[in-house]
C-alpha cells in the first residue's frame, strides 16, 4: 500500500506548525500583537524558538538552524535578525531512520514512528555571536507538576479550526497567534495536550499545527511567564475518527479535533541547558559552522 508521504512528514513534526483554532471562536479572538511574547524568536523560513539568556535561544532540534543543507544563519527576534554562533544539538536526538520511514509508507502502520518520536530528545540550543539587549528571556519551568496546568500557546505558521483541519493553503509564516489547551500528562522528554470540541475545551482553546516547530508552551500570567515545552510532534489516538477513513490515496489533514500534540518536556532537560550555556564550546556535540 502506498500512504502519503505528507502524513508521515506531519507525524514526524505537525507542530513544525502554527496555532489551529475552534471552529466556532473568531479568529481574530486569537491574533496576538508580537509585544506579547518579546522572547519569541523566528527561525529561518518557519520555525521558533525562545530566548533564555541574553546569547541563548532554545528550539527543537529538529527544527534548528543549520539542520539542513542551505538554511540561514540568522534567527529574528523583536523584528532583528541575530547572527548565530553554533547550533547545539542535544546528545539523544535522533532523526527518523529512513527505513523506518519506507516501512511506515508501505504498510501504514504508524506505531513504531510514534515510539521513534516519542524516544527521541528533540530539543537544541543556539548561541548567538552577540547578547540580545532589550528583551527580557524567558525562564524556565522547573517543576515537575505540569499536569493539569493550563498553558498558553503561540505561533505563526499555518493556521485553520477543528472542524476541517489545517488549511492546506495557509502559509508556513503569518501573524501571530495565541491559544490554550491544558496539559494532560508527561514522560521523560515530552508533555501532552488534547485539541477538545465545544462544548468541551477551553474559551480559546487551540494547537500548534504547521511552521511553528519549536514554538513556546508556556505557564503563568505575563509577569510570571515561565516556558514548559516547545512545540515538537502530533499524533492521532488508535480510537480518532480519522483512521476509519484512511486509505492509501486519501489527501491527509492534519489538526482535527482530538489530536493530541507532544511539547519538549523543558523541566526534564534543564540540567543539560545549564550545563551547555556555562560549558566552552568544545564540551559539546554542536552543528557545523
Amino acid at each position: 500500500m502506498k500512504w502519503s508521504l505528507v502524513f508521515c512528514l506531519w507525524a514526524m513534526s505537525s507542530a513544525a506548525g502554527a496555532v489551529i483554532t475552534r471552529a466556532d471562536v473568531d479568529d481574530a479572538r486569537y491574533r496576538v500583537d508580537p509585544g506579547v511574547v518579546p522572547a519569541l524568536a523566528d527561525l529561518p523560513g518557519e520555525g521558533h524558538g525562545v530566548l533564555i539568556a541574553p546569547r541563548w535561544v532554545l528550539t527543537a532540534a529538529h527544527a534548528a538552524p543549520m539542520m539542513m543543507d542551505g538554511m540561514e544563519t540568522d534567527v529574528s527576534i523583536g523584528g532583528v535578525a541575530r547572527r548565530v554562533s553554533r547550533v547545539v544539538v542535544h546528545p539523544g536526538y535522533r532523526k527518523v531512520p529512513e527505513a523506518l520511514i519506507k516501512e511506515v509508507l508501505a504498510s501504514g502502520d504508524f506505531a513504531r514512528l510514534y515510539a521513534s518520536l516519542g524516544s527521541s530528545d528533540d530539543i537544541a540550543l543556539i548561541e548567538l555571536a552577540s547578547p540580545v539587549s532589550g528583551v527580557t528571556p524567558m525562564p524556565l519551568y522547573r517543576g515537575d507538576e505540569e499536569a493539569g496546568k493550563t498553558a498558553e500557546l503561540f505561533g505563526k505558521g499555518a493556521t485553520g479550526h477543528g472542524d476541517h483541519g489545517q488549511d492546506p493553503a495557509s502559509a508556513h509564516r503569518t501573524v501571530l497567534r495565541h491559544a490554550f489547551n491544558v496539559i494532560e500528562g508527561a514522560d521523560a522528554r515530552y508533555v501532552w495536550y488534547r485539541f477538545d470540541a465545544p462544548p468541551a475545551g477551553l474559551p480559546l482553546e487551540g494547537i500548534t499545527g504547521g511552521g511553528d516547530s519549536g514554538g513556546p508552551l508556556v505557564v503563568g500570567t505575563a509577569a510570571s511567564a515561565q516556558l514548559v515545552g516547545l512545540g515538537s510532534w502530533s499524533r492521532y489516538p488508535k480510537d480518532h475518527p480519522f483512521w476509519k477513513g484512511l486509505t492509501p490515496d486519501r489527501p491527509f489533514v492534519g489538526g482535527l479535533y482530538g489530536v493530541v500534540v507532544y511539547a519538549v518536556r523543558v523541566s526534564r532537560y534543564a540540567p543539560w541547558i545549564d550545563s551547555v550555556m556555562a560549558s566552552p564550546e568544545e564540551a559539546h556535540e554542536e552543528t557545523p559552522k
